[in-house]
């Protein structure tokens, strides 16, 4: 299930919301290793929550110094959707050369059938959506439903129910210059086991 909510900030808001994010968030950029090679983000992020959050193997540590506009976004949010969330990953892509490739946020941590609120800021860029191929397909991506959905200024996304568990999503690379992008990534977490591999 997926909700689109164009304007959900209206645009002289967010132009407000997009300044302050940008200056004042203690954005950094993280490595990964994969198979032995390691390579940096394409994209700056920052991590709020009382826990740590670990995807692709990285481990985020807790962070619960929220800003007072991530606050205030996180409240009006809530109110809209009915949900509480505790923490959120923020986005900085700072052109049409960062962006973040195929994946589904289904991290232990998230729990079963997650509910991510995105909350886009800056330049529109595409969040595309393609269908996990069934089993009989064997992991053929060719000719699965896929969707394209421009993210603008200001524009709320809902992923909720079996999204995370039957799609993938990703922001690719653009071949026409983009001005910088902010997308905030609001989740409920939940205290890992011991044991879990990531």
């Amino acid at each position: 299930r997926v909700h689109l909510v164009p304007g959900f900030i209206d645009s002289q808001q967010a132009d407000w919301i997009f300044e302050q994010l940008l200056q004042d968030i203690p954005w950094g950029q993280r490595t990964h290793i994969r198979q032995e090679v390691s390579f940096e983000e394409p994209r700056l992020t920052c991590w709020y929550g009382e826990l740590p959050y670990t995807y692709s193997r990285i481990t985020m540590q807790p962070n619960p110094n929220w800003h007072p506009v991530l606050n205030m976004l996180k409240e009006r949010i809530e109110e809209f959707s009915g949900y509480t969330f505790n923490s959120l990953l923020c986005n900085l892509y700072r052109n049409e050369k960062d962006s973040v490739d195929w994946h589904s946020d289904d991290e232990p941590s998230l729990g079963t059938n997650p509910v991510i609120a995105s909350l886009s800021f800056g330049a529109t860029r595409n969040f595309e959506m393609r269908k996990k191929p069934s089993q009989e397909e064997n992991g053929d991506y060719r000719f699965v439903e896929r969707l394209r959905i421009p993210l603008d200024h200001g524009t709320l996304l809902m992923m909720e129910g079996a999204t995370q568990e039957d799609w993938q999503h990703r922001v690719p690379k653009e071949y026409h210059s983009r001005a910088a992008r902010i997308n905030l990534t609001f989740r409920i977490i939940y205290p890992e086991p011991e044991g879990v591999w990531k």
